[in-house]
């Protein structure tokens, strides 16, 4: 299992917010750049990078940065937000991100982002649901986490499934940013895509979420405040970031 950890962006700073919520944001007096060079330092192979100004805005806003992190050697980067079609993901792979984020509109329009996988290739995409519990049963969240999708999240899920796709990207909102642990949904996307490699973000506190992820069959976990605010540190996850 992979850890990735986690840059959000805005602004051009490192930020977190809490389950999603833009007015309920932490920023750090970090440099993007240099974190992602701390974290190529430590051993670790990939980043998992949020253009949150891209959420809100519907299209790409930092994409210089994203650009120089994808620059940094040894490191792979996934990046995302604000995605809308295949030109956007066409330029996110000319400058050098491994693989490109869809959330929105995979939920919004299945069948266009099915398409460019088939011509981009599955190792290029991952498809991202951003996913809030109601009483027990998991609703996809679009747009900035401002609107339901009104899409089925295990009838898109299963659309895509049968589409091929190879990597799922899967955001408990409520425990996002909250230090609560991951919670169950991680383990019942992972019996019921078994062909998927399903990456789990949102409450990762210690080394025993990362394990419990991993027992689950998790391929990746998403790290993020748990290493920004000094929980963990790079270094005790190099172990956790096989090559590849």
């Amino acid at each position: 299992m992979h850890v990735i950890p986690s840059i959000d962006l805005a602004a051009g700073r490192c930020v977190r917010l809490q389950q999603g919520k833009f007015d309920a944001v932490t920023e750090y007096a970090i440099d993007p750049l240099q974190q992602a060079q701390r974290y190529a330092a430590a051993g670790l192979s990939w980043v998992h990078l949020v253009d949150l100004d891209g959420c809100r805005a519907g299209r790409p806003v930092n994409a210089d940065v994203i650009a120089a992190i994808a620059a940094i050697p040894g490191l792979r980067l996934q990046a995302g937000g604000g995605i809308r079609d295949i030109d956007t993901v066409r330029s996110y792979l000319a400058a050098g991100v491994a693989r490109a984020v869809i959330g929105s509109r995979a939920f919004q329009a299945p069948d266009d982002v099915a398409g460019w996988i088939s011509e981009l290739g599955p190792e290029r995409v991952v498809i991202a649901a951003d996913v809030r519990i109601d009483n027990g049963i998991p609703q996809a969240l679009v747009d900035g986490w401002r609107a339901d999708a009104g899409a089925g999240f295990y009838d898109t899920l299963d659309f895509f499934g049968d589409r091929g796709v190879r990597h799922l990207l899967c955001t408990d909102v409520s425990r996002d940013g909250m230090m609560a642990g991951p919670g169950s949904l991680y383990s019942a996307l992972c019996a019921r895509y078994p062909q998927m490699s399903v990456q789990a973000s949102g409450g990762v506190r210690d080394a025993g979420d990362l394990a419990a992820l991993q027992r689950d069959g998790a391929a990746a976990a998403i790290v993020g405040k748990s290493l920004l605010d000094g929980v963990m540190q790079p270094e005790e996850l190099s172990q956790w970031s096989p090559a590849g």
